[in-house]
């Protein structure tokens, strides 16, 4: 299937899409501040620069958007038409490197979480995410992962 927008027009609106302070991260920022957590933004002294870094809890959150980083099973998590291969090898690289940046954390006594962009997209799956992943913070467990599937409007 071809494209329906010129390959200039293309390029503007993909170099538009921002890799922090995205509407799921944002509405992920409110929701824990307003339960009383502080927390740090991207650092870069902690591998990964995670989208939150609760330094108190030794806790890194990552707030992944489903197609960037291929969310299983999501809806959202679609492949392009176009240049499949490119792709493919896009989308391989960052799960890779995603993994090892989980890794790296858990093996330097970081806890991480991932929030996945589909657990945030109304606002009872926001409040849902923020009280399991508050939880989560003052429980001491490793590591949790939250999709859609698992949050579910009250």
């Amino acid at each position: 299937m071809a494209d329906i927008v010129d390959k200039a027009t293309r390029s503007r609106m993909m170099a538009g899409i921002k890799g922090k302070d995205t509407k799921p991260e944002l509405a992920l920022r409110r929701a824990l501040h307003a339960r009383g957590f502080r927390y740090r933004l991207h650092p870069s002294n902690v591998p990964g620069k995670p989208d939150l870094v609760l330094p108190k809890y030794r806790a890194a959150i990552f707030v992944h958007g489903c197609f960037w980083h291929r969310h299983e099973e999501c809806r959202y998590a679609t492949t392009p038409a176009s240049r499949p291969e490119f792709w493919q090898a896009k989308f391989e690289a960052n799960i890779a490197r995603d993994l090892a940046v989980r890794e790296t954390l858990l093996d330097s006594g970081w806890r991480v979480a991932t929030v996945w962009e589909c657990a945030l997209r109304k606002p009872s799956q926001i409040a849902a995410s923020a009280g399991i992943i508050s939880a989560w913070i003052r429980s001491g467990n490793y590591m949790i992962e939250i999709g859609a599937p698992e949050v579910q409007a009250p």
